[in-house]
């Protein structure tokens, strides 16, 4: 017998309990960019699978989550290979990383997401200027590897 799947909200609920320690860079509360990153999916036309992917899209990565309670979660399997594709794995190049995420179905429209508010300027204005700097490369040459279109330009 399939569990029923998980809501949007329990999704939600779940992925907040996970990370409720847990800040990000600034020292803001590491659930505003789970928010920011669902939301930023929704806008970009995503659905509820992709939408549930953005909020345990770090799950794994951070180590809130392990990726054997992601194989028994009452996930669509298109949620789990999302939030598998965009999980790094230690020691992986950027460009196996990016490979995977277009490879996955519904993977870059998350990443995309997710790339847009990590770079959002008010977000990165609260660092550091060599954190700053590092992390602004960085994310643009992700960017570059997915094939997205700088955020400056609107997008």
């Amino acid at each position: 017998m399939t569990p029923t799947p998980l809501t949007l909200p329990e999704v939600e609920a779940l992925a907040r309990a996970a990370h409720r320690d847990q800040t990000d860079k600034a020292g803001r509360p590491y659930a505003e960019h789970l928010r920011a990153v669902a939301e930023g999916v929704s806008v970009r036309g995503g659905d509820d699978e992709q939408i549930a992917a953005a909020w345990l899209h770090d799950a794994v990565e951070d180590d809130k989550l392990s990726d054997q309670w992601l194989d028994g979660a009452a996930l669509s399997r298109r949620t789990k290979d999302i939030v598998r594709a965009v999980t790094k794995r230690a020691g992986e190049p950027p460009e196996a990383y990016a490979a995977r995420i277009l490879t996955t179905p519904g993977a870059l429209l998350v990443k995309e997401a997710d790339l847009a508010h990590n770079a959002n300027p008010a977000r990165l204005a609260a660092l550091d200027a060599p954190t700053r700097t590092r992390l602004t490369e960085k994310y643009a040459r992700m960017r570059a590897l997915l094939g997205l279109k700088g955020e400056s330009s609107g997008g």
